[in-house]
């Protein structure tokens, strides 16, 4: 038998470095270097934890199968797509829910990577938290029964209103009560499905929160013939996701993508969808994108040089 023929000194010095450079490149492709905060955390656990509310209708809420949907989820789930792409991982959804109370903790004790609800980014908070791009600019305003005498803030004076737990409303309210002497009972409730139905009980005379999620809890009740939002805006509210402050991989990721999801005019598409078209209810919230949040849509789509 011939002996094998051995190949060149410097062939087989090439062969080796290319295979380790293959090497290399599949690990890189594996793992990409350098991740840091969220996105280590989530390719290494596969998961991504989202923090859901139960009744931020048409934002974030439970279906007739209790999983949740919404505006901000779908929005959430498009960050997720561009989280799988930035850590090179398919990754799975844990869903976690949080009320008004319990979601800013929940972001920075890390219990949820991105929370998906109605949540206010003001200057207050972003000294705890971070937040995506805008997504919706609201107010707040009063429900009430219809017949109601209420038709303005000047006229809670002595009335029992409802609020939610740890939203920027119930501050709005305490701050109102205080500064025109209006002695107004706050009910404060856990979650805005529980706001409500202390107004639907009697137990209170209005209920306080963003405009449209009032709009939204009377088209899940269908209850447009029973109840009607009244009163000028007492505060202004931008929305956001929040994310854990001080993350710049994630906030990167989370720019880039609501960059994209403008200018390709998905974020207008689920608008139409949750806003336009009719809710798993059956009702619809039927309230066209204010010229304001057209406004920001289009400025978010321009790409930053």
């Amino acid at each position: 038998m011939k002996p094998r023929a051995r190949l060149p000194v410097f062939i087989a010095g090439l062969l080796a470095a290319a295979a380790l450079a293959a090497g290399a490149a599949v690990q890189a492709q594996e793992a990409p270097a350098m991740l840091t905060g969220t996105l280590a955390k989530v390719r290494e656990s596969g998961t991504v934890a989202i923090g859901y509310r139960e009744s931020s209708v048409p934002f974030s809420f439970l279906n007739a199968r209790q999983e949740p949907v919404g505006y901000s989820i779908e929005l959430c789930r498009e960050l997720v797509t561009a989280i799988e792409e930035a850590v090179n991982k398919s990754l799975a959804i844990k869903w976690v829910p949080v009320t008004s109370d319990s979601r800013m903790d929940a972001v920075e004790r890390g219990t949820v990577d991105l929370e998906c609800g109605s949540t206010t980014n003001n200057l207050e908070r972003q000294k705890r938290v971070s937040f995506s791009p805008t997504i919706f600019v609201s107010g707040t305003k009063v429900l009430v029964k219809k017949g109601s005498p209420i038709k303005s803030f000047r006229d809670l004076a002595g009335k029992r209103v409802a609020v939610t737990a740890g939203t920027t409303n119930e501050k709005t309210l305490r701050e109102l009560s205080q500064k025109f002497k209006l002695d107004i009972d706050l009910r404060v409730a856990r979650d805005h499905a529980d706001s409500f139905g202390l107004v639907k009980s009697g137990q209170a005379d209005a209920f306080a929160t963003d405009d449209v999620l009032l709009y939204g809890l009377i088209a899940r009740e269908a209850a447009k013939a029973q109840y009607e939002v009244v009163g000028d805006y007492l505060s202004y509210d931008p929305y956001g996701i929040m994310y854990r402050k001080g993350d710049t991989q994630l906030a990167k990721v989370i720019n880039d993508a609501f960059q994209v999801l403008a200018q390709d005019g998905e974020i207008e598409r689920q608008y139409k969808r949750w806003f336009l078209r009719k809710l798993p209810t059956g009702e619809s919230i039927d309230l066209p994108m204010s010229a304001q949040l057209q406004a920001i849509i289009q400025t978010m789509a321009v790409k930053a040089e």
